[in-house]
C-alpha cells in the first residue's frame, strides 16, 4: 500500500505538517466531500470492547457505508488507537482503512490515545514530509471553496488532557495571518472547555483564532458526544466516536459532510447508541461570511 501525502489510490496522510493535501482544481465544482471520523479506538485484539460495543466491528461496518457514498477525502479526528497507541492496535486500523485508502486520501490526527512512535512504525511518513513543529504534526488541506487544518493536541499518552503547545500556537497565528483568501475550518482531537481532561491551553487557543473571522468552525472529537454549539462567530462540532460512546444518550458511527464557501452539510451516520437522529442533516453557515 503506497502511502503519500498526496492524493491517490491507497493514500494515507498520517499527521505530517503538509501543504500538498488535496489542491485547487482538483476537486469538481466547489464543494467538498469528507467523512469526518473520530476516536476509532481500534485495538491490536479485534475481540477487545467497552460498554458493549466493539471497536473493531464499529468500523468494519462503517467503511463500507464510507466508501459507498465516495467522499474526496476521510478525516480521522484522533484516538485512532485503543488505548496506548499500540504499534497492533495501529496494523489493526491500516488494515480496515484500506478499503477506503485505496479511493480517497485519509487524514490522520492524533489524540490523547495515540502514540507518534508506534504510529509512525505503521503509517510511515512521506519523504520530506517531517518539518515544521516539533514533536508535533499539522495537516493542512488545500481546496477551493475552504482551508482545512489539522491541530495535534496529543500531550500524554493514554492520559486525558490534550496541549497545543506554544510553539504550534505560533505557528498556528503566523499561518492564519497569512491565509485570510477563504474559509478556515480547523480539526483538533481535545475538547475545548476548562476541565482538566480538555484542552489545556483552550482559552489561549481562542484568543489567537479572535482577530482572524475567516476562521470558521472548531470540530473536535474525545468526549464521544455528537453536539453543534456556537461560541462567538465560532460554530464548534463535537463528532460522535465511532468506537463506542460513554452515554447511551449519545450516538456512535460518524458524519458525512458536504464543506462549501458557505458552510458544510453535516449528515451523522449512527450504527449504534442512540440512533434517533440517524441519516439527520445539519446545515451550518458560516457565520460572518
Amino acid at each position: 500500500m503506497r502511502i503519500s501525502a498526496g492524493v491517490g489510490a491507497a493514500a494515507f496522510v498520517t499527521g505530517c505538517q503538509s501543504t500538498t493535501g488535496i489542491q485547487s482544481g482538483q476537486s469538481a465544482g466547489k464543494s467538498f466531500h469528507l467523512a469526518l471520523l473520530s476516536d476509532t479506538h481500534i485495538p491490536a485484539d479485534q475481540k477487545n470492547g467497552n460498554r458493549g460495543f466493539n471497536p473493531y466491528e464499529n468500523l468494519k461496518q462503517i467503511v463500507p457505508q464510507v466508501t459507498e457514498v465516495e467522499p474526496e477525502g476521510v478525516i480521522l479526528c484522533g484516538d485512532a488507537a485503543r488505548l496506548e497507541g499500540l504499534e497492533g492496535d495501529y496494523r489493526e486500523l491500516r488494515g480496515l482503512l484500506e478499503p477506503v485508502a485505496a479511493k480517497a486520501p485519509v487524514y490522520i490526527g492524533l489524540g490523547n490515545h495515540d502514540d507518534r512512535t508506534n504510529f509512525g512504525k505503521v503509517f510511515t511518513l512521506p519523504a520530506g514530509a517531517k518539518a515544521g513543529i516539533k514533536n508535533k504534526h499539522v495537516v493542512v488541506i488545500d481546496h477551493e471553496s475552504l482551508r482545512i487544518v489539522m491541530l495535534d493536541s496529543l500531550l500524554y499518552v493514554n492520559e486525558v488532557a490534550g496541549l497545543l503547545g506554544k510553539e504550534q500556537r505560533a505557528w498556528l497565528k503566523e499561518f492564519l495571518a497569512t491565509k485570510s483568501d477563504k474559509p478556515v475550518v480547523l480539526f483538533v482531537h481535545h475538547t475545548l472547555g476548562d476541565e482538566d481532561g480538555d484542552l489545556l491551553d483552550a482559552d489561549r487557543f481562542f484568543e489567537i483564532l479572535a482577530p482572524f473571522p475567516q476562521v470558521k468552525a472548531i470540530f473536535f472529537g474525545h468526549s464521544h458526544v455528537w453536539s453543534i454549539t456556537q461560541r462567538g462567530n465560532l460554530q464548534l462540532v463535537n463528532l460522535p466516536a465511532v468506537g463506542y460512546n460513554f452515554r447511551d444518550q449519545d450516538p456512535v458511527g460518524w458524519v458525512d459532510a458536504k464543506f462549501d464557501a458557505r458552510g458544510v452539510d453535516l449528515t451523522l451516520r449512527a450504527i449504534g447508541g442512540n440512533k434517533a437522529d440517524d441519516r439527520k442533516i445539519t446545515r451550518l453557515d458560516w457565520l460572518n461570511a
